[in-house]
């Protein structure tokens, strides 16, 4: 089967626009449901967080809708990091747990993201499965067997007294200066919580919520804004968040941002030394650097890559029994304590080190020095498909030419947003913008004309 509705992390889109529309969370809420009555007995039960967008209402009442009309349970947790569903959803013995959330995305968009009875999201076949489902319709409940909804009101609490448990016993961040943050999104009010319970002195900034400002110029994918709080307020460290608080960033003292690949090679370097690295290896995505690559082959240790997207990282550290693995971007997955990306639980270990090392922020982010890497991103209309154009095919394969032994190329359409990514690694800077310039002027022409 053509999947048209899921993409690489859950079902995405503009609110109000196909697929995320009204009718289709009440469909997919009841698609889900049968699903998964027909795989469990006894006592049926969802769990339900979401973000701050203002389209999380719509969605969570939606969706409740169609769970209950097939007589699931379902327990509202309300705003939750993303990793907190996967938690409560294992915890608390329900069927499946979903996230309403776009992530990084604008606040227009929104996602629903499905999660299995263990907490981790569901695979491929799963997704096919359930889209079939929604396709051909679903019969519902009998009138007495229609399901009940109630509001969880300490959700949060329960995730932040697990992602406290994550540091050693004893351990305390007294003394250290934070800037967090929390990009008026899910974690608005965990991440400083958590920070401060633990000892830190917090500067809290993206926690004012209010619906439409989710990830605007701020967060994760807008690290600029906590860059200056760092430097204003003489912070020993910035954690940015993103919308749902599955990814991070980190900014030492002097305003210097790290990325997800310098965060996994400290983190896996620690593992690796005190013999908690399972299978010596870490695994990433083909988009994580060429030098961290080196980094861990120097220290005698592997780097696993697969497609890109948080859930194929940890299918395959399922699969090979690997503890430690990540995305460039900031999803930071550690098995042994989540089952999903943990930006503050990413961000507390990071703290740890540095209490522990007693080394500097700008210390721990410089783990190894990065291959020169250049990414662009080209929109495109709807229907459209730039990759088959016959000049893009050339312009492509002209730069995997010029390329060879010199560098890596990397061309993908995303899996949440209507856009081709261009990406390459090259020593040469040159070269580099020469081959990912001429890429991208190519499908700008495509997708120009066909609009």
């Amino acid at each position: 089967m053509n999947r048209k509705l899921f993409g690489t992390d859950g079902v995405r889109g503009t609110a109000n626009v196909h697929p995320m529309t009204v009718d289709m969370a009440v469909s997919l809420g009841a698609a889900v449901g049968r699903y998964f009555r027909n795989e469990h007995g006894g006592v049926h039960r969802v769990v339900i967080g979401k973000d701050t967008r203002l389209s999380g209402y719509m969605f969570e009442n939606a969706l409740t809708a169609g769970l209950t009309s097939t007589g699931m349970n379902v327990l509202l947790l309300g705003p939750v990091p993303t990793p907190a569903v996967g938690l409560l959803t294992a915890s608390m013995r329900a069927d499946l747990g979903i996230m309403i959330s776009a992530s990084h995305n604008p606040a227009d968009d929104n996602g629903i993201k499905l999660f299995g009875p263990d907490g981790y999201k569901l695979s491929d076949a799963v997704e096919t499965e359930i889209e079939t489902m929604v396709a051909e319709g679903v019969k519902p409940a009998k009138p007495r067997n229609i399901g009940r909804a109630k509001r969880i009101e300490d959700g949060r609490f329960r995730y932040q007294e697990r992602v406290k448990g994550t540091l050693p016993a004893g351990l305390r961040l007294d003394g250290i200066k934070v800037v967090v943050d929390c990009a008026n999104g899910a974690a608005y009010r965990t991440a400083p919580e958590v920070l401060w319970e633990l000892g830190a002195d917090v500067i809290a900034i993206g926690t004012s919520p209010d619906g439409l400002n989710i990830n605007k110029d701020c967060g994760s994918t807008h690290p600029k804004m906590a860059a200056e709080a760092v430097l204003e307020h003489g912070a020993d460290v910035g954690i940015c968040l993103d919308g749902d608080a599955d990814r991070i960033l980190l900014i030492d003292e002097m305003g210097q941002i790290a990325d997800g690949d310098q965060i996994m090679a400290l983190l896996a370097a620690r593992m690796a030394e005190q013999q908690t690295l399972k299978g010596g290896a870490l695994v990433a995505t083909v988009m994580s650097n060429l030098g961290l690559e080196r980094f861990m082959t120097d220290k005698g240790l592997r780097l696993e890559r697969t497609k890109v997207g948080d859930r194929y990282v940890v299918e395959h550290m399922r699969a090979g029994g690997f503890n430690l693995g990540g995305e460039q971007s900031g999803h930071i997955v550690m098995t042994d304590v989540a089952t999903t990306g943990d930006g503050l639980m990413a961000g507390l270990q990071f703290l740890a080190e540095m209490v522990r090392s007693g080394r500097s922020a700008s210390e721990l982010t410089h783990v190894f020095d990065p291959v020169p890497q250049m990414l662009k991103n080209v929109r495109y209309g709807a229907g459209q498909t730039p990759l088959e154009d016959a000049a893009v095919k050339a312009a492509i394969r002209d730069a995997e030419a010029k390329l060879d032994g010199h560098g890596r190329l990397l061309i993908r359409r995303s899996g949440t947003e209507p856009l081709i990514r261009v990406m390459a690694e090259c020593e040469d800077d040159e070269l580099l913008a020469q081959v990912v310039d001429g890429i991208v002027a190519e499908v700008e022409k495509v997708a120009t004309t066909a609009a």
